[in-house]
């Protein structure tokens, strides 16, 4: 039985990059369905079996991690590999402690995506070769302390952190109420919290966190 694939990136010579890389050497892998968006993954995935999704971790809507915790509470035994330009120690913890079970840099990813998809749908974790030996190093030696703003961040509810990605890329609550079927008070209330978690007074705090944090793309 084929392993069913899905990628979900907002670059399509991304997603056809990935795609040419698994059909020449992914035998007996099968890519069922392609997105440019986290909700578009969460809508499709209600249609069909999928064993590995690949997520682009700045995915407009919704980025790969939220729609990894959101698929995973839908599809508990679905296999997650993160996809990334880059892979800091922060967000490749935040990564599997959403649930992903492999991360791959888009540096790498043409190489490693085969073996990648073959681990993870077997249970394994997969880290790409070139963040696996600082992971190693850094754990070896402690790691280094979060900053506040970052365990501030862990602090968010999930629709919270749907809702600093969708203010930080620049919607206004109506168009957020209407993305996530709220009403207007609820978004202005989750954005009351959501500030006061993090502790910033203005949007351009926000945007900061949200491009550092790898939530929405410079």
């Amino acid at each position: 039985m084929s392993i069913r694939v899905f990628i979900a990136d907002d670059h399509p010579l991304v997603r056809e990059g990935l795609r040419f890389s698994i059909e020449r050497r992914g035998k007996g892998i099968e890519i069922v369905g392609q997105a440019s968006d986290g909700i578009q993954v969460l809508k499709l995935a209600e249609k069909q079996a999928i064993d590995v999704f690949i997520l682009d971790i700045t995915m407009p809507l919704l980025n790969g991690l939220e729609t990894a915790r959101l698929l995973l509470r839908q599809h508990p035994a679905a296999r997650i590999i993160i996809l990334s330009l880059h892979g800091t120690r922060n967000i490749v913890e935040e990564a599997m402690q959403a649930g992903a079970r492999g991360y791959l840099t888009k540096e790498t990813a043409s190489r490693s995506v085969v073996d990648a998809i073959r681990e993870v749908s077997e249970g394994h974790f997969y880290l790409s070769p070139d963040i696996a030996h600082f992971m190693v190093e850094s754990t070896l030696a402690g790691g280094a302390r979060r900053n506040l703003a970052d365990r501030r961040l862990g602090a968010l509810t999930g629709q919270e952190r749907i809702v600093v990605q969708l203010i930080a890329e620049g919607l206004t609550t109506k168009e957020i109420a209407s993305k996530l079927s709220l009403a207007n008070d609820t978004v202005r209330t989750h954005r009351k919290n959501l500030m006061a978690k993090l502790k910033v007074h203005k949007q351009t705090e926000l945007v900061r966190i949200a491009l550092r944090e790898g939530i929405i793309k410079p």
